[in-house]
């Protein structure tokens, strides 16, 4: 278990009770409680004569315990020996020997005693001795000669040393001998040869002694030893040394095997239970003996049986009593066979069956120590007191001894002490301390509170509750605030107070409080457990095959919890990789570049976190370069041979076997199922498994008869399914789960419709699939009702109060049983319309195109459903024609309660009610209230012209503003000259009363040209002006012969081509725009486009048009984002543009109006008509006109003084300037006979009706937006006295 808190892992200690008793419970220190020996040396204390004598003593108690010791039996004043100091705080003796004295000085038998008012502990007896190393002794060592095949004995026979040393054999440059089945050490340290060679010739054969201890090597005198061959050996020689010269005196021809060791035929072995059993059989022979080991009537156990030096020495670990027996060495060469038998008998040092333990007690209590010992033979039992022989102790009415065990009987106070068990033989002894401590306590808890448990979920979680109390408290577990109890019906409640969740889910997070109660109180302690996501590797390092030279990289990719911090380690057989600069781990992948033989292995990627770990294995196989010609490479062939074993109720082993990987290793399998029962012919996924794996266990589910195939997969493609396996059907279980999407609507004010998406028959888990429908209200105190339906989707409550709040649960059954309990949802009853009308409702103008209106919210309980809003309805009330009121409808979501009516008409008088909504519909309407917006300025006269033109005079015709916006009170006129070199002279203002639409302006030049600009007024200012050029005549003497047939006093000479009445319409991300054109075709229009502000460049798209109203729709644009657009007309006499910015705005509440009183209908056939009628007009003046004159056009790029040219990046556009570099462009003009330049201003715009909007308002309704007109004066080219017309400046508000 890992977390922010240790929690101890395995079980709880076994104890016996006499009626109500705590054992093996750590008292707190902060009570009374009589020592406890915490640490102490060892029994036998070997000690380096080099260092100061430290013995140990550690012990715990409350008071603080004092400490005393006794040396070979007898009291050790320590104060009278000046090198013996014992440490502050502590029973620990430390000698300084490294100043003086001496170490055996101090050889002896220690025991420490720890005491304070409650008892006395005692420690082990602690024999001191210092360790030894002494030398060997000096001795003559005869060189050895032999011939060869003889067996040899080198004695090592090393000197007693403290402890015993290690033996090991070297030459004089410190090189091990080496050893063998012929030449081996034996267990005493001898070299035994079981035939000699003559490469066994040598002058420095040394046995060496190594003392651990004092670290310290001690070196016997080098042995020679020379073998003879039979060819070294002349006759002379052969005849002066007799063979008992040699040594053993034994003939080198081939020989049966004999024991050097052990001798005999038998011999016998004692060893102790727990000790190593080390048996040796050393045999010589020629050739070299084989040696075998076997137990008489018995099986050498396989787990703890070992052979060391070539199995000459048979090693048994952990040998108990069933070890002992008759154990046979078998030595065997070609010649023959030799026997030794060795007769092992196991004693028994004591050992615990149980140790007594201490034992915590309240007054009155009963309780018992048990002393339990085993040894053979078989160990005695005495008992002490304080470290006093029980026997000799004051009597305990409330001690009863009986053998081994002690019985305590309404104990009180004074029945605390420390009490010894002694269990010994001739083997050892073992002894024990263990207190009874009579105490009463309430209970208490010594888990840290709040302490934080994580665990992987589907692992076991271990919560810790560590108490004390006396008498001894009882532990409960409770999940959650009001939970309650938590039974062993799903958790393990251990002894010791832990509360083990078997497998914790994702749903066992919380917080846990853990409740001990005795009858002297109450505690309690609160911890946490959080369930993480396991670590997953979800791309595993795949096998792979790579020739020599190349690079390969393995991917490891880890999916854990987004808590956990992982650390992948990638490993080369189970070891660290390679400290080589060819291996580089890169994100996700081991990089191995420079493939080389020795790279070959498995690659392991090792995920950790701090409470999890998982591992991926591949295998990295490296070949030569692939031969030429290359092989076919290929997809592999379907698996085969498929078999399903280890059949259980939810998993099944599948396993098969391989097709051919045709060249290209497999790199995975692919498992799929098909369900027999539920979609019998259609095949799933369930399983992909490394290419190296040909089993695998597969989760199954419940009620499906499971039918298995299996595809490989290399680099290639995937190979053909492989031949269904055999069918397996498993057993029906209750569903896994419940239906999803749960939810609870009324489709009537009087009913509850609850739905669901019900399981599917895989889901099912079992026959008859059902669902238990139940509901309650949500406020009430009803139980919940419930139904079982069938396997539908669907279930109708009827009689339902109208929207009240339900909780729903819907849970699936089977034959078998119910689903896990349900999750609970909330659902509402029918709706029906709201029962009031929104009250107190009132209107505040803001100015002459925008009001707030305010009102009060309705009543949450009379709305009877989900609020959705409150609707505006508004009108504008019309003199002409009440039966079709144009009603506009603006919403406003939610609750809020009052909003903004844009769009009005200036001086004009509204109506307007309010409605709530909701799911059902609106409610009934607010009474209504009328409102009117104030004067606005007016738009400009609707058209102006120029008529009966004489040598000092002009007359101005004009129809008035189409939209006056209020009572027009005057006309503004300004006109100025134009001379030759197109600069304009001094400007003359001109106040017309209102009533006039008729004015002739006298005692002008003759033949001068002339810009007009006329504007209406009402009371809230002056409004957009039209302007026009005109040119007086000319005197007929002395021009007559200079102009066309056609030209002649009483007509004036329009300017041509240009665009006027250019508007725009803007909604969410569309927006109409309209002109009108008057000019010379053929022309080609085009429409240009961009955001305003932006340096990116126009997009621009040609547009089909005519000298009529001309209508184009841009799409596809920015919600809440300004445009700048350019309409131009291009042809062969030139071009012209009109430019302006519009801004789309955001959706708008839908108008809800019939097309028929929309205004863009009215105005589109109004445009229609009125093309039908210029296009009449054009041919009547074309068969009218005697006939066309080329003309030059003079340039006129004079702008109105009073309207300065703005720059782009304002968002307006300035007059006279081009598409360019805004300088005037030359081009051919037409002028109507009437020499009248008609302005059509659209009272259809689409910003009135539908959907769309004009642009953006301020906060406070101001408008942001607007369109501007753009008018070029253009050079003309020819007679200078044909004159085109500027463009008309349009501009139209948004309203």
């Amino acid at each position: 278990m890992l977390g922010n808190s240790r929690v101890p892992a395995g079980g709880v200690a076994v104890v016996l009770f006499l009626c109500r008793a705590m054992s093996a419970l750590e008292v707190p220190l902060d009570l009374v409680q009589p020592p406890t020996i915490t640490q102490q040396s060892p029994k036998d204390y070997i000690i380096d004569p080099r260092e100061n004598i430290v013995i140990q003593c550690e012990a715990k108690g409350k008071p603080p315990p004092s400490f005393s010791w006794t040396r070979n039996g007898t009291h050790f004043d320590i104060d009278k020996d000046p090198l013996v100091s014992m440490k502050a705080g502590s029973g620990t003796l430390i000698i300084n020997i490294m100043s003086e004295g001496k170490a055996e000085s101090y050889e002896g038998v220690y025991q420490c005693t720890a005491r304070n008012e409650r008892g006395a502990a005692i420690s082990n007896n602690i024999v001191v001795r210092p360790s030894r190393s002494p030398l060997w002794t000096k001795e003559k060592l005869e060189p050895i000669t032999l011939r060869n095949g003889q067996s040899l004995v080198l004695p090592c026979r090393p000197p007693i040393g403290l402890p015993p040393a290690i033996i090991f054999w070297m030459d004089n440059s410190f090189q091990r001998l080496p050893q063998s089945e012929r030449v081996s050490q034996g267990l005493n340290g001898d070299l035994y040869f079981s035939n000699v060679l003559p490469e066994d010739t040598r002058e420095d054969y040394i046995c060496y002694a190594r003392f651990n201890h004092t670290q310290t090597i001690q070196q016997k005198q080098p042995i020679s030893v020379k073998v003879l061959s039979v060819d070294e050996l002349n006759d002379t020689i052969a005849a002066n040394l007799s063979d008992t010269e040699f040594y053993g005196a034994k003939s080198s021809r081939e020989r049966p095997p004999t024991f050097l060791t052990p001798e005999g035929s038998k011999s016998t072995k004692e060893e102790l239970r727990g000790n190593v059993l080390s048996l040796e059989c050393i045999a010589e022979g020629l050739p070299t003996p084989i040696i075998y080991w076997i137990k008489e009537d018995g099986i050498l156990p396989p787990s703890r049986t070992f052979y060391r030096n070539f199995k000459k020495t048979l090693q048994i670990t952990q040998v108990s009593e069933a070890d002992s027996g008759n154990y046979q060495c078998i030595a065997k060469n070609t010649l023959g066979t030799i026997h030794h038998t060795i007769s092992v008998t196991v004693k028994a040092a004591p050992y615990w069956i149980m140790a007594p333990q201490n034992l915590v007690l309240s007054p009155g209590e009963n309780g018992t120590l048990i002393c339990s010992a085993n040894g053979d033979p078989k160990p005695r039992i005495n008992w002490l007191m304080n470290g006093v022989p029980i026997e000799i102790t004051p009597d305990d009415p409330s001690r009863k001894i009986d053998g081994d065990t002690i019985i305590f009987s309404n104990v009180q106070e004074r029945s605390s002490a420390v009490y010894q068990c002694n269990a010994s033989n001739e083997y050892g002894y073992l002894l024990a301390n263990a207190f009874v401590n009579v105490l009463a306590e309430p209970p208490r808890i010594l888990t840290p509170e709040n302490t934080l448990y994580q665990v992987i979920a589907n692992r076991p979680a271990l919560l810790d509750c560590a108490f004390f109390g006396s008498p001894l408290p009882t532990i409960e577990w409770f999940k959650g605030a009001k939970g309650s109890a938590l039974h062993e019906d799903i958790y393990v409640l251990h002894e010791n107070g832990t509360l083990e969740i078997p497998v914790a889910q994702k749903d066992s997070a919380g917080t846990y409080t853990c409740v001990a109660r005795n009858k002297l109180g109450m505690a309690k302690n609160e911890v946490h457990l959080e369930v993480k996501d396991p670590t997953r590797i979800i791309k595993q390092p795949e096998y792979a095959v790579v020739q020599r030279g190349s690079t390969v990289s393995f991917e490891c990719k880890v999916k854990h919890d987004h808590t956990l911090v992982p650390t992948v380690t990638w490993l080369k057989d189970n070891n660290e990789l390679p400290n080589d600069e060819r291996f580089s781990v890169d994100g996700d992948q081991l990089v191995v570049t420079d493939v080389g033989d020795h790279d070959s292995g498995t690659y392991t990627c090792v995920a950790n976190t701090t409470l999890d770990m998982v591992s991926a294995s591949a295998v990295l196989s490296v070949v030569a370069p692939t031969p030429t010609p290359a092989p076919i490479y290929d997809v592999p062939n379907p698996p085969f041979d498929l078999e399903l074993t280890d059949q259980q109720d939810k998993s099944v082993q599948l396993s098969w076997t391989p097709g051919d990987d045709n060249n290209s290793p497999i790199t995975k399998f692919i498992i799929e199922y098909e369900d027999a029962i539920h979609e019998a012919g259609l095949w799933h996924h369930q399983a992909e498994v490394s290419g190296t794996q040909t089993t695998t266990e597969l989760k199954l589910s419940p009620f499906v008869n499971y039918s298995f195939r299996v595809l490989a997969v290399n680099s290639i493609g995937r190979s053909l399914p492989s031949e269904a396996s055999e069918q397996y059907l498993t057993k029906a279980a209750e569903p896994d789960n419940n239906p999803t999407a749960v939810e609870g609507l009324g489709s009537e004010p009087d009913n509850l419709v609850i739905t669901w998406k019900p399981l599917s028959g895989f889901e099912s888990n079992g026959p008859g699939l059902q669902y238990k429908v139940s509901w309650r209200q949500k406020d009430g105190d009803d139980e919940w009702t419930s139904v079982v339906v069938a396997n539908v989707s669907k279930y109708i409550v009827s009689g339902t109060p109208t929207f009240v709040p339900y909780l729903i649960k819907v849970q699936a059954l089977n034959d078998v049983g119910f689903a896990p309990e349900p999750a609970v949802v909330l659902g509402h009853s029918g709706e029906d319309l709201p029962m009031v009308a929104p009250g107190n409702v009132h209107v505040n103008v803001v100015n002459s195109t925008l009001a707030e209106v305010h009102w009060d919210p309705v009543p949450l309980k009379s709305i009877r459903g989900h609020l959705q809003g409150y609707r505006i309805y508004y009108w504008k009330a019309s003199q002409r024609n009440r039966r079709h009121l144009e009603k506009k409808i603006l919403t406003f979501q939610g609750s809020k309660t009052h909003g903004m009516l844009p769009g009005l008409e200036p001086f004009s008088h509204y109506t307007l009610n309010v409605r709530v909504v909701n799911g059902k519909g609106e409610g009934p309407a607010s009474p209504d209230r009328v409102f009117h917006t104030p004067e606005g300025v007016p738009s400009a006269p609707s058209s102006l012209k120029i008529v009966n033109p004489t040598l000092d005079s002009l007359t101005l015709e004009w129809d008035p503003p189409s939209h006056p916006n209020g009572i027009l009170t005057e006309y503004t006129l300004k006109y100025q000259p134009i001379n030759s070199t197109h600069e304009l002279g001094p400007l003359v203002d001109l106040k017309i009363p209102a009533n006039k639409t008729r004015w002739t302006l006298k005692n002008l030049n003759f033949s001068t040209r002339y810009k007009f600009y006329l504007s209406a007024h009402t009371a809230a200012g002056l409004g957009s002006q039209i302007t026009e050029e005109a040119v007086t005549t000319v005197d007929e003497g002395k021009m007559a012969g200079f102009l066309p047939p056609d030209v002649g006093a009483g007509k004036v000479q329009t300017l041509g081509p240009r665009i006027s009445n250019f508007t725009a319409a803007a909604a969410e991300t569309h927006a109409s725009i309209s002109w009108d054109y008057e000019g010379p075709e053929p022309v080609t229009f085009y429409v240009e486009f961009g955001v305003a502000g932006s340096k990116e460049e126009w997009r621009k798209e040609i547009v089909n048009g005519s000298r009529s109203r001309n209508f184009y729709g841009l799409k596809g644009l920015m919600p809440g984002t300004a445009y700048k657009v350019r309409v131009g007309a291009a042809g062969a006499s030139g071009s012209v543009s009109a430019e302006g910015v519009f801004e789309t705005g955001p959706a708008m509440a839908s108008r809800q109006v019939d097309i028929a009183t929309q205004g863009w209908f009215i105005g589109l056939m109004c445009a229609v008509a009125l093309l039908i009628l210029i296009l009449l007009i054009v041919c009547f003046i074309r068969r009218n006109k005697g006939g066309k004159y080329p003309v030059k056009e003079k340039e006129d790029a004079h702008a109105d003084p009073e309207i300065q040219p703005m720059k782009e990046d304002d968002g307006t556009f300035g007059e006279y300037s081009d598409a360019e570099d805004h300088k005037p462009l030359k081009k051919g003009s037409r002028t109507p006979s009437d020499r009248t330049v008609k302005k059509e201003d659209s009272d259809d715009s689409l910003v009135d009706y539908g959907e769309g909007v004009n642009g953006q308002f301020n906060e406070d309704g101001s408008f942001i937006g607007q369109y501007s007109g753009k008018k070029e004066k253009e050079p003309a080219e020819g007679n200078e006295s044909s004159e085109a017309p500027s463009p008309v400046n349009a501009m139209n508000s948004f309203v």
